[in-house]
């Protein structure tokens, strides 16, 4: 690792610039503009930071800075939500991430949730020293979002709501159903607690599965919730779907056209 270098007092101006108009990630782009000089010279000066270790390349023409304490230039960013927002968008934050951020799961998980309707090419992408788990979808439903800050860059993330109906869509992006599971439970115990707008939602989100997990998993632990399971019931697509992709299913509910696994039958399942 090359240690981090000194600087001329005008390239030191000019990073100080770039500092203060980047917000959390740099494009060459954006350096070229705040600099006010052609891209093909931002490029150069950016290749020479770079070299030096004050920024530190995450993507081909994108850049973060390296914090001034550390000892190397491959940080881990704190910024990881504003990258992916600068790499990803249109996005936001989504599943277990915004499970997190809202409170709604206890579990630590290691990568950052992003559901994007760009085109990527693999799930797990590694940027910046974050690793970042990637979920397709489509402009039209880049829907029931909020911003917040990290650190001087606004981030778009799910709101509590429609991180439910994400997750009960995708149940991979929650890590599995029995973590998506608490993650309702929690949900449907808090403040948040919206079902009206988990059936908005869910309608928007065009997939009738979602429907057909929430309303058995809500019966299973709420079932004095009678017209929300109702609306659900209403909401169900045709076929049977799987309650989770991810793992064997043996038993169907007929009620909610639902393959199960058996463990999912007995009374384990409702705690």
């Amino acid at each position: 690792m090359n240690s981090l270098a000194g600087l001329g007092k005008k390239s030191r101006e000019r990073l100080a610039s770039l500092m203060r108009g980047m917000k959390g990630v740099i494009s060459l782009e954006d350096a070229a503009s705040i600099l006010k000089m052609p891209e093909a010279q931002a490029a150069t000066f950016v290749s020479r930071l770079c070299k030096n270790g004050w920024l530190s390349r995450i993507r081909r023409g994108m850049y973060i800075p390296v914090a001034i304490e550390s000892k190397n230039v491959d940080p881990v960013s704190e910024d990881s939500w504003a990258i992916a927002q600068r790499l990803f968008e249109p996005c936001y934050i989504g599943g277990w991430s915004a499970a997190e951020h809202w409170d709604l799961t206890e579990q630590i998980f290691r990568s950052v949730v992003v559901v994007t309707a760009r085109k990527v090419r693999s799930k797990k992408i590694e940027a910046g020293g974050a690793e970042y788990f990637l979920k397709m979808t489509t402009n039209e439903k880049l829907f029931g979002t909020t911003e917040v800050w990290r650190n001087n860059a606004k981030v778009k993330v799910s709101d509590p709501s429609k991180t439910v109906v994400d997750i009960f869509n995708a149940p991979e992006i929650g890590g599995g159903i029995r973590p998506a599971f608490d993650i309702l439970k929690n949900y449907l115990s808090s403040k948040n607690k919206n079902l009206d707008l988990l059936i908005q939602y869910g309608e928007k989100t065009k997939n009738g599965t979602v429907f057909k997990r929430l309303g058995f998993l809500v019966e299973k632990k709420y079932p004095q919730e009678k017209s929300f399971l109702e609306r659900c019931q209403f909401r169900i697509s045709k076929g049977y779907s799987q309650l989770d992709p991810a793992l064997k299913s043996d038993k169907i509910i007929s009620k909610w056209k639902l393959w199960i696994p058996s463990s999912w039958t007995g009374e384990n399942s409702n705690d």
